[in-house]
């Protein structure tokens, strides 16, 4: 794998990062009303807590998006070239930091349905189904929820 770097996201990454959900595989077909004309905005990106994994170019090639009241995934792509690389278990983990640095228990993941099996690799548990919500989501979707590991209180002085 190419040498990928997680960093925050900031206004100017917000058109490649519309292009990672416009251009996703995972989301054509049947599953292309979720984010016809869906727009990652420079707003969105300063509002949320989102980080971009990069190449060594600084270009992104995956995202997500963690709202910290109430705790929630709430954007999470890969670019298509990029999957199976192990960035978005890089993703995930960085999440869960951040989760954590934040106070979180847990976060909760309405995942696509495609992607329900790699979160519960990475240790979500499936809690319940969101009912479809058409236009955009004539499917149910799998409810997850990450519990986020308590860590040990950080050292703020030397001893």
């Amino acid at each position: 794998m190419q040498s990928i770097t997680i960093r925050r996201a900031v206004a100017q990454d917000a058109e490649r990062l519309t292009s990672l959900v416009q251009q996703s595989a995972a989301y054509r077909g049947q599953y292309a009303s979720m984010v016809s004309g869906y727009e990652v905005t420079p707003a969105y990106v300063a509002r949320h807590r989102v980080f971009a994994a990069v190449d060594a170019s600084d270009l992104p090639v995956g995202f997500y998006s963690l709202v910290v009241e109430p705790p929630e995934l709430d954007l999470a792509f890969v670019s298509d070239e990029a999957q199976g690389l192990g960035v978005g278990r890089l993703l995930i983990g960085h999440m869960l930091d951040q989760a954590a640095d934040a106070g979180l228990a847990g976060v909760r993941v309405v995942s696509h349905p495609p992607a329900e099996r790699f979160y519960r690799r990475l240790g979500a548990q499936r809690v319940g189904t969101v009912p479809p919500m058409p236009p955009e989501a004539g499917w149910e979707r799998p409810e997850l929820w990450f519990t986020v590991p308590a860590r040990a209180p950080r050292a703020t002085t030397a001893p």
